[in-house]
């Protein structure tokens, strides 16, 4: 208890930076790269000492097939979210597809345990509230790394509302078995993360930029269903 109080503690610290002149940073995008910095670290910290030793330890003991249906489970929830977010955004038959994909592995599929759509040719599609809010116009605002959260803009971050409105995880029935289900997410999506680690930890030199540029080059081309504007002064990791 007295650890998880300790976490707790740093998280509010290095909030704190928000508030004591972290805007210093001559890159439009990132403002608030003095603070960015301190909770990236912040962030890492709290992973390498919990969440990446158990999910560590979840990818060891956890045989390939069964990890890929508890994957494949939380991926298929997911499309509930996903289908909302088409409709917001007009986009009717890809919100017919997404149904069809989610009804074929909910019932054939074993709850979604086992993805047949995409086996049958339907791919799944990856839309969220904060790119229903690009979407609609709304600029992406500075660069923040939220405490826990990671990389967000200032529209993501609102996004996280609509995400956890929509997501069928928060209409389960007691708190036990809602934080249980948010938990093994948590774990599997970290666990599916940990050969991705190895090719970041080569590439880059400077972790947090590498990270940062990432994540707005994905978020952009998510936004405009994978093409962007053109912008010839930035590097495209996307671009093959």
């Amino acid at each position: 208890m007295s650890t998880l109080r300790s976490v707790f503690k740093l998280g509010f610290l290095a909030a704190v930076l928000l508030l004591t002149g972290c805007a210093t940073s001559n890159n439009p995008k990132d403002p608030l790269e003095g603070y960015n910095r301190a909770m990236y670290k912040f962030n890492d910290t709290v992973d390498k000492a919990i969440l990446k030793p158990v999910a560590k330890g979840y990818d060891t003991v956890m045989p390939a097939p069964l990890s890929q249906g508890v994957s494949n489970f939380f991926s298929n929830l997911n499309d509930i979210t996903v289908i909302i977010n088409d409709l917001l955004q007009f986009k009717f038959k890809q919100a017919a597809n997404d149904t069809g994909r989610f009804v074929l592995n909910t019932t054939v599929g074993v709850a979604g345990i086992f993805d047949v759509a995409s086996l049958s040719g339907n791919h799944k599609n990856n839309e969220d509230f904060g790119q229903t809010l690009g979407a609609w116009g709304v600029e992406p605002g500075a660069y923040i790394v939220l405490p826990f959260f990671g990389p967000r803009t200032v529209r993501d971050s609102f996004g996280l509302v609509g995400d956890y409105y929509t997501d069928p995880v928060t209409y389960v029935e007691g708190p036990g078995a809602r934080n249980a289900f948010r938990g093994v997410r948590l774990v599997d999506t970290r666990a599916n993360l940990l050969r991705a680690e190895k090719v970041l930890n080569e590439a880059a030199t400077d972790e947090y930029s590498y990270v940062r540029d990432a994540y707005l080059q994905h978020r952009e081309y998510l936004v405009h269903d994978g093409n962007p504007p053109s912008n010839d002064d930035e590097f495209d990791l996307f671009e093959e």
